[in-house]
């Protein structure tokens, strides 16, 4: 087996079309071909299942493509640092942040390590925390923000830090008085809200809560997109409930926001830290984990963070408890 086949291979699987990878690989579709049967006559089973839509790998393929990739990363950053002759600390982290969780950390963890490491490649994905916790499962993303405990056992978690949920509004939105600065969970169920699709995490915390009060949710409009989400918002098309990170940034643009809690339930959610096994974490995926740490920690002693708070080891989840 060689390097070329595993990069072929992992190449197929994410084109899911032969045809595809050829085109992406430069390499004529029958070479390709005739390389993954000998992958496969080396390893002595099947990886691909063919049909007339396509390619997908067997049991076997998707555990070899897993592998595979982690073991071309680090090849590839194994070189990069022996290419360059400097000792300084290099490679490209991949770490997974949740729309809010860019708003609030996402600036000052990528000026941090521009400033202290410029030889690591900061590569932030932002997504839906679902599509995050499904990409650090398959070994996409070295590190990772979310929101619950139990998404992935197998991997190191911390937890980080925790968020108050607050109902948003516009300074100007006269959806609730002005002089209020709370409101019930029976208050904000009456409100037309404006709230992340049912498959959202946060959406589903939400309902949950209200629920357990008999209460059901005047939704209005359902957006995944927090930029657009905030958007409509700040239009006075409805109200939102989201952690003051959803509108850290928003007053650069000179938009004000009203944030009001909630008066007889605790809102919160609690925010952990994913990163690979110690023996797959690299030296600057571990790196920026720490600096990620030190953001967070800086940032909620500088009381620059309303609404966000320490985990103190008290509070620490027991492993596999899905967070509040």
């Amino acid at each position: 087996m060689d390097i070329r086949q595993l990069r072929y291979f992992v190449q197929i699987v994410e084109c899911g079309s032969l045809s595809k990878a050829s085109r992406q690989l430069h390499v004529a579709q029958p070479a390709l071909s005739q390389q993954i049967a000998k992958l496969e006559d080396q390893i002595g089973k099947p990886l691909l299942h063919r049909s007339s839509k396509g390619v997908s790998p067997t049991e076997n393929g998707q555990a070899l493509y897993h592998h595979a990739q982690y073991m071309l990363r680090q090849l590839d950053q194994a070189l990069s640092i022996a290419r360059s002759g400097s000792g300084a600390i290099e490679g490209m982290v991949t770490i997974g942040l949740p729309a809010t969780t860019v708003a609030a950390i996402g600036l000052p963890l990528v000026r941090r390590i521009r400033e202290r490491y410029p030889s690591i490649l900061l590569n932030v994905v932002e997504a839906m925390s679902g599509h995050i916790g499904q990409l650090i499962r398959l070994g996409q993303l070295d590190l990772a923000v979310l929101f619950s405990g139990d998404v992935a056992p197998d991997l190191v978690i911390e937890p980080l830090l925790i968020e108050e949920l607050f109902v948003m509004l516009p300074k100007h939105s006269k959806l609730v008085p002005p002089r209020r600065k709370c409101l019930s969970v029976s208050e904000a169920a009456a409100l037309p809200l404006i709230l992340p699709t049912s498959s959202h995490g946060l959406r589903q915390r939400i309902v949950a809560e209200f629920e357990n009060k008999g209460l059901t949710t005047n939704v209005v409009a359902e957006i995944d997109s927090l930029s657009l989400l905030m958007n409509c918002v700040y239009d006075d098309i409805g109200a939102t409930i989201k952690p003051t990170g959803a509108i850290m940034h928003e007053a650069a643009r000179g938009r004000k926001w009203r944030a009001l809690s909630f008066s007889d339930v605790r809102f919160r959610r609690r925010n952990f830290l994913y990163s690979l096994p110690e023996d797959r974490l690299t030296t600057a995926g571990a790196i920026v984990a720490a600096e990620l740490k030190e953001t967070v920690r800086e940032l909620l002693e500088s009381n620059e963070w309303s609404g966000f708070e320490t985990i103190v080891p008290a509070q620490t989840l027991p492993h596999g408890v899905a967070a509040e």
